[in-house]
């Protein structure tokens, strides 16, 4: 902590202050006005208004660069039209372009819109600077939306899982493109007063030119996104009422599919399955949302992106995307991860209640798990029971800029139970710096009963954004009894850890130079365990450039690790790995039809798959990672990821393994609302002489078709179908499950989905 505030004090003279510009921009705000008919593009013919609602409208421009020149005039004209009515809020963009043949325009599925010309609003309507909706659109009106959330927990900036129901259609034209937006009050959530005071902001990304452009300005300079919107008022007399949302859905699949475990050894089995379920949602005094669910819509039919997670000593985190759990998702939310709902498998039912009033907002969730009693023998202390979980989270915004809260949750399950308390504060120092506090508590108790442990986390960050100089320290603090059994907590939360990391990046922007920008970082961590042994040591400078349409990055990272033994079977004493890395990246957005990045890196690591009796060791390692985006027709979007990691003896010595991934996602756009897609994926672990691997294939095609109305009504036809490298053998009349080099069908499935939002 001394260290901490000897830094605030050295850097602190050089935080720069915000520029007038911005000062009156965000102080002076506009007003929207109620309107008395709905806005169409009739009413901007020649992309100019030309009829008399389009002249009543509030008219924003100006737009300013946040990429590649921070605080510059935008290069492209952009022009926006806001009103309202009783029960929609309306914006006309005009985004005029000097080469309108060069927008990047596309017919694709809801929010899959990277690379694409688009425009967005943001609004902020508690005008809290915490939390916000944004709401963005192509030149084609193909929507994507997200909950933007201030802060530096794991869950701040977009949460694309947020999904709200609303109108855009968009136009290309000789002079550019328009957009309109029709956002339905009901979709929003507002406090219940006469007149409404907002945030807003408006966007613009232009992918050809690397372009983002913003109003009011929203530089580097200042830390924060929020703090620099602008006031909105005007809005008044209205509500979204007491909106009700009610989403029944209907699942039924047929499935062959390999079982390793059947009486007699393995063999195929064929089953139907059909569910039936609700999701429904009840919005009272405009801001607080009760949300109900039986039998949850927990079918994913979206795949995960793949990972690496072979010869990996931390558990890897997934995205969530079940309905139930999104709206509001980042009330529950804290540095440290102590909610992270994908640890809730298969839920009976629940619910969960979220708003705010005044300062003060609140959350509480209350539902049930089924998993961990499913399939146990009938002898296990576990068979047949169900975890029953609640939490509960609360918070006070101290002022504009800072916010206390706690959380609390609890997993009952068997004789046993884990429990979690927190409190944490945030507060902005000023325009530049912040810093958060948290303290957690824990206490656990194995379900079979005996006695409870206690543990604890300490949790302290300081943060530094400007346009020259950026820095984030972060000191945290685990217990060896710290459990947390509903949150994920990565290398620096984990228990019987403490330790410092720190980032210092310089930023550095040349004059009439092809080169935009170009930055110059050091990554340090520092990990300890609780009594004072170096577990953990690296140092990680980089490079990188940034051009108008690509980006080119080089860094080097030198590591020191400790295994103790209760890290590895085997270990006696403490084992010291000294490794290094270095690692190049590239990305290209310049060509209209194919962007492309990668990076590659090669040096040494640890294997943590040694033989069996045999302990880790340092290895020889190289890593490619590619992601390629091919838009051939403008209907058609190719997504390909390959991910290969080779590890082998150092000096040249025998091959330990390979891993490599393969995935290609192609969808073919018939419609806004009808879509093909199909996704091929092939991994293949190959193990050599010198790991416990064994070698290992999966092959799996998806075919989906679907006819998605809203993020909630959609209609689904899928097949599925998986191949590993396998066999079933006969031995003394019974049969085994043997691996081979060949692929063999292992299990495949046919499934319907139907889901319907009724709304009032």
């Amino acid at each position: 902590m001394r260290v901490s505030r000897l830094m605030l004090c050295a850097l602190s003279t050089v935080v720069a202050a915000l520029t007038p510009t911005l000062l009156v921009a965000a102080e002076n705000g506009i007003s929207i006005p109620r309107i008395d008919s709905e806005p169409t593009f009739a009413d901007f013919a020649s992309m100019q208004p030309s009829s008399e609602l389009a002249r009543s409208m509030t008219k924003v421009e100006n737009f300013i660069q946040r990429e590649p020149s921070d605080g510059r005039p935008a290069t492209q004209r952009t022009e926006v039209y806001i009103g309202y009515d009783q029960r929609r809020l309306y914006a006309i963009f005009l985004a005029f372009d000097t080469e309108p043949n060069l927008i990047r325009a596309n017919m694709s599925p809801r929010e899959n819109i990277g690379g694409d010309d688009t425009v967005e609003m943001t609004f902020d309507a508690f005008n809290d600077q915490r939390a916000a909706l944004t709401f963005r659109s192509t030149p084609l009106g193909v929507q994507w939306d997200a909950r933007w959330t201030e802060g530096s927990s794991r869950r701040a900036g977009f949460d694309t899982t947020f999904e709200a129901v609303w109108d855009s259609e968009g136009e290309l034209t000789e002079q550019g493109y328009m957009v309109k937006m029709a956002v339905p009050l009901r979709s929003l959530r507002f406090p219940d007063t006469l007149e409404q005071l907002w945030r807003v902001q408006f966007a613009r990304q232009i992918p050809r030119l690397s372009e983002e452009t913003f109003w009011p300005a929203y530089s580097i300079a200042i830390e924060g996104r929020l703090n620099q919107t602008a006031l909105l008022s005007g809005i008044r007399d209205v509500s979204p009422g007491n909106n009700s949302q009610i989403i029944p859905f209907i699942f039924a699949r047929e499935i062959d599919a390999l079982k390793p475990g059947a009486v007699g050894g393995p063999k195929f089995d064929k089953s139907s399955e059909q569910d039936l379920g609700v999701d429904a949602k009840f919005v009272f005094n405009d801001a607080f949302v009760l949300d109900l669910t039986l039998n949850p819509d927990f079918s994913q039919v979206e795949s995960d992106e793949p990972q690496v997670t072979v010869n990996e000593r931390f558990e890897v985190q997934y995205p969530e995307r079940r309905p139930f759990f999104v709206e509001n998702a980042d009330f529950f939310e804290t540095d440290s991860t102590l909610v992270f709902t994908r640890r809730i498998v298969d839920p009976e039912g629940g619910l969960r209640f979220t708003g705010r009033s005044g300062n003060y907002g609140f959350g509480a969730i209350m539902i049930n798990d089924e998993a961990p009693g499913l399939n146990r023998a009938a002898s296990h202390p576990l068979d047949g029971e169900k975890a029953n979980i609640a939490i509960v989270r609360g918070y006070r915004d101290i002022n504009e800029r800072d916010r206390i809260g706690f959380l609390l949750t609890d997993r009952e399950l068997g004789d046993g139970y884990n429990r979690v308390a927190s409190v944490d504060g945030l507060f902005r120092l000023n325009e530049s710096w912040l810093t958060q506090v948290q303290l957690v508590g824990t206490e656990s108790e194995p379900f079979t009963g005996g006695p409870s442990k206690t543990g604890y986390q300490r949790n302290i960050l300081l943060n530094r954004v400007g346009r020259t100089l950026n820095t984030h320290t972060h000191f945290i603090e685990t217990s060896r009894d710290f459990r947390a059994e509903l949150g994920f907590q990565n290398q620096y939360f984990a228990a019987d850890t403490s330790g410092l990391h720190n980032r210092v990046g310089l930023n550095f922007y040349p004059e009439d130079s092809s080169l935009n920008s170009w930055s110059i970082a050091t990554m340090m961590v520092y990990l300890n365990d609780q009594h004072g042994v170096r577990t953990y040591v690296q140092v990680d400078p980089s490079v990188n450039l940034r051009f108008a349409t690509s980006n080119a990055g080089l860094s080097w990272s030198d590591r020191t690790e400790i295994l103790r033994p209760q890290d590895f079977a085997g270990i006696i004493t403490n084992q010291v790995y000294d490794t290094d890395t270095w690692r190049f990246n590239y990305s290209n957005t310049s060509m209209q039809t194919l962007t492309f990045g990668g990076n590659y890196q090669a040096g040494t690591t640890i294997n943590r798959v040694p033989l069996r009796g045999l302990l880790p060791s340092v290895a020889d390692t190289n890593r490619l990672d590619i992601d390629v985006l091919w838009r051939p027709l403008d209907r058609l979007r190719v997504s390909n990821t390959y991910l290969r990691t080779e590890l082998e003896s150092k000096n040249g010595g025998s091959k330990i393994f390979s891993n490599q991934i393969l995935r290609s996602n192609w969808n073919y756009q018939f419609t806004p609302e009808l879509s093909l897609r199909f996704i091929a994926q092939h991994e293949e672990t190959d193990a050599g002489p010198a790991t416990r691997l064994i070698d290992d294939q999966n092959l799996n095609f998806d075919l989906l078709l679907r006819y998605v109305i809203n993020p909630w009504s959609a209609f689904y036809v899928g097949y599925n179908s998986n191949q590993s490298n396998f066999d079933i053998i006969e031995v003394e009349g019974e049969r085994e499950l043997v691996v081979t080099s060949d692929l063999r069908q292992d299990g495949d499935q046919f499934f319907v989905k139907f889901s319907y939002l009724f709304q009032r």
